[in-house]
């Protein structure tokens, strides 16, 4: 599922679905690739968590996003390597990558860092339904 991060970047347009369906969508499909080692949520979180760190980074800082971009998508090797390590699967690193290739200013990466704020609810969401299924109830 390719996601674009804009509807219409020179008029400052984001797709309205982005953060809702989209993401849900994205969610859901991440979470049926899951296996017992992969896709877990402490996986999925590392990445999120660092992408926060990047964005307070730059949010602070917003002059020096040029500096920071070169670290940020440094993250497109780190989705690699989980990967081959099976801790990841190739959608969630689709996801990260196709979506790091659209950033290339501080405002294409808010727009990212609030897709993956979406994603990761939506998938903590399915997440949780799916333990609580499994289990019989929450931990």
């Amino acid at each position: 599922m390719e996601i674009k991060l804009w509807k219409d970047k020179n008029k400052n347009l984001v797709d309205p679905e982005l953060f809702s369906s989209k993401a849900e969508t994205l969610a859901k499909k991440i979470f049926n690739e899951k296996t017992n080692k992969t896709n877990k949520t402490t996986q999925i979180r590392k990445f999120y968590e660092e992408v926060l760190r990047f964005d307070s980074i730059t949010k602070s800082n917003p002059s020096e996003f040029g500096s920071v971009l070169p670290y940020l998508k440094m993250i497109n090797a780190k989705a690699a390597y989980a990967v081959g390590r099976d801790l990841i699967s190739p959608g969630f690193k689709d996801f990260i990558s196709g979506s790091l290739n659209q950033v290339n200013d501080r405002k294409d990466f808010e727009i990212f860092a609030n897709l993956f704020e979406s994603f990761i609810g939506y998938y903590k969401f399915y997440y949780e339904k799916n333990e609580t299924t499994v289990r019989g109830g929450r931990r």
